[in-house]
């Protein structure tokens, strides 16, 4: 599953593989949300028309997400014909109205993560924010160490490099071991409209966990994503490279090193200044100064749960 910084919300109904919740795909998928009982509420956002809601599926823990989505344009002579109004307040030339649109045309994006750990709860959990500078002795002394500690899964990430799940939605690939990668849509794009175009890049390299580890060794692997990313999306999508923003996280949601390819018109999860760097940044700093990633310090951003905030606590460096 191509995921971001909210978990990657995927905006279909999924679930992990080989676990008793069943595969995506599947009729017993069905029985995931009717069978949902609710515990509590994790995150709400009426601005961004989702929540995130933890609670068990038979027995076993689950998070859901739900989020409306997308008004789509081609669809909006049908949605304005076959939808039925119920006036809420008429003022003059102003009235607002509950649109009342068919079920075909008002679907609700639904991610499931099933059996969920207490790691993806926290992860959905709404908390207090704070944001860390980190410098490269930070890195080696606090980040890497704790990194190493957790078991930070990304056993999903092996399984789409070796087409063991989601080979299907692979929109192009280019399987040289040290240069190439995987390109596919990130599940919070549900493929319908190119307004909020969004797909990830995944290395095929498995050295290389995060923007700490790149050096000018890795320019010309850095250099093929983006000219072939780019080529492929104007080839699948017709999108061209100056309507994209492509970029990397610190840190990332995942320590696989991935490329974020999304439309500069889609205010992404994770797009603002404190995560994201352009890839063209991070080429043209690695040309000037291999080690600039390994020294230079970095900022982002660290919930209050989480382990590393405490540790840069301990360290006074918070």
């Amino acid at each position: 599953m191509a995921e971001s910084e909210n978990g990657g919300a995927a905006k279909r109904l999924k679930t992990d593989a080989g676990n008793d919740c069943g595969d995506a795909g599947e009729p017993i998928s069905d029985s995931l949300v009717s069978d949902f009982e609710i515990s509590r509420i994790l995150r709400d956002c009426a601005r961004e028309k989702n929540i995130f809601i933890h609670g068990k599926v038979k027995d076993q823990d689950a998070v859901v997400i739900l989020e409306k989505t997308p008004i789509r344009q081609d669809t909006l002579s049908e949605l304005l014909k076959s939808s039925q109004l119920k006036l809420e307040m008429k003022n003059d030339v102003y009235s607002t109205y509950q649109l009342q649109a068919p079920a075909h045309l008002n679907e609700i994006k639904t991610t499931v993560v099933c059996p969920a750990t207490e790691k993806h709860v926290k992860k959905y959990l709404h908390q207090e924010v704070f944001l860390l500078e980190e410098s490269g002795e930070d890195y080696r002394n606090l980040t890497l160490p704790y990194i190493s500690s957790q078991s930070f899964s990304v056993q999903w990430v092996h399984n789409i490099l070796e087409k063991k799940a989601e080979a299907d939605r692979i929109v192009f690939e280019d399987p040289d071991p040290d240069t190439g990668f995987v390109l596919l849509p990130d599940f919070k794009w549900d493929q319908k409209q190119l307004q909020d175009l969004y797909l990830i890049a995944i290395v095929h390299r498995k050295d290389v966990k995060s923007l700490r580890d790149l050096t000018s060794e890795h320019l010309p692997l850095l250099t093929n994503i983006r000219s072939k990313g780019e080529d492929a999306i104007r080839r699948q999508y017709s999108v061209p490279p100056s309507k994209l923003r492509v970029y990397l996280h610190y840190q990332p949601s995942y320590y696989h090193l991935h490329v974020h390819f999304t439309s500069v018109e889609y205010d992404a999860p994770g797009c603002r200044v404190e995560r994201a760097h352009l890839l063209s940044d991070v080429i043209q700093n690695l040309q000037a100064d291999s080690s600039y990633y390994r020294n230079r310090i970095l900022a982002f951003p660290l919930r209050a749960d989480d382990g590393l905030l405490l540790k840069f606590k301990e360290a006074g460096k918070v």
